[in-house]
């Protein structure tokens, strides 16, 4: 009886695993960039995506790379000179990288690499001590219109986005956000120690942040920047109280410049993969995180709307030469 050579026999196995499971035959070898040092927001998110893949059966291996400097403008330059054309690296980015890399004037911009997708945002908060005279977002507009220098605000770093979201609040309400007084620290512990310690006006973060003292009545929340009041919060939005302020800090993940449009679907196709299972839910679950994916060429517009928006903001507050 004739027998088929054994490497004919593993070829015609592994094609037969192929067709009956397409994600066998597109299993991935990815190498992901986190433009920042391990721990932060964006290095979450890349190791969340790394255990997501590969849980899901995406991508068979994910090799996660740390690139910290200047609010990811070392990470982006060499993202886009080293990996240019290479269809299976990708990077974190996200509404921080918009505002540093205008502010550092950096000749590497978000417009040179290949969007791929939104995939979390957080909605951010303003609060105040629980003993503030300040009950509600009109107090605090008040406020700034009678005296915007002696209304003072704790947040992250200068350009980010607790910064421009403290502009956007004194442009909303009528008054000048180049007279705003943004106080950045560069940790959560040390803002919440100068908001508790009655040391600034106003604390601006993500509502996770800040939750627990919300809910142990030390801190009082006076507005949310959602379209719509959160489900199960009290918090109201701003725009409920008559203020358009609507900002989230998303973060997304991008593909090098030079890739084809296959290669460019292949790894879109494998994020939108990635967020449907049941993997990555849970993680959104666990580090509270919302579910913001927006894909394809919306994510292009988006990306690029987005950028321009902060880029006006930090213009308008002096950070940022017109």
């Amino acid at each position: 009886m004739f027998r088929f050579p054994p490497r004919l026999v593993g070829a015609a196995v592994a094609l037969t695993l192929a067709a009956a499971n397409p994600a066998f035959a597109q299993q991935l070898e990815l190498k992901l960039m986190a433009p920042a040092a391990p721990g932060g927001g964006w290095d979450q998110t890349a190791r969340s995506m790394q255990q997501a893949l590969v849980a899901s059966g995406v991508a068979r291996s994910v090799q996660v790379t740390n690139v910290p400097g200047a609010g990811g403008s070392v990470g982006i330059a060499q993202f886009v000179n080293g990996a240019k054309g290479d269809g299976n690296q990708m990077m974190v980015s996200g509404f921080v990288m918009a505002g540093a890399l205008a502010m550092n004037k950096s000749p590497v911009t978000l417009e040179q690499v290949t969007p791929i997708a939104r995939l979390t945002e957080e909605i951010q908060v303003i609060v105040v001590p629980a003993n503030s005279p300040i009950k509600n977002a009109q107090d605090l507009a008040a406020a700034v219109k009678a005296d915007i220098a002696r209304v003072t605000f704790a947040g992250g770093s200068a350009g980010g986005v607790d910064h421009v979201m403290a502009a956007l609040f004194a442009g909303a309400v009528g008054a000048d956000a180049k007279k705003i007084n943004y106080i950045p620290f560069s940790g959560g512990g040390e803002s919440l120690a100068a908001i508790l310690g009655g040391k600034v006006t106003a604390g601006i973060s993500g509502l996770s942040e800040y939750e627990g003292q919300i809910k142990s009545g030390k801190l009082r929340a006076i507005g949310v920047t959602s379209e719509k009041r959160i489900a199960g919060s009290d918090i109201p939005t701003f725009k409920e109280q008559g203020i358009d302020l609507v900002i989230a800090n998303w973060r997304s993940v991008v593909a090098p410049p030079g890739i084809t449009p296959e290669q460019r679907k292949t790894l879109s196709d494998a994020v939108e993969k990635m967020v449907k299972s049941d993997a990555w839910k849970e993680i959104l679950k666990q580090k509270g995180w919302e579910d913001a994916y927006l894909g394809g060429d919306a994510f292009a517009d988006f990306l690029k709307k987005e950028t321009a928006r902060v880029t006006d903001v930090l213009k308008s507050v002096g950070l940022v030469k017109s």
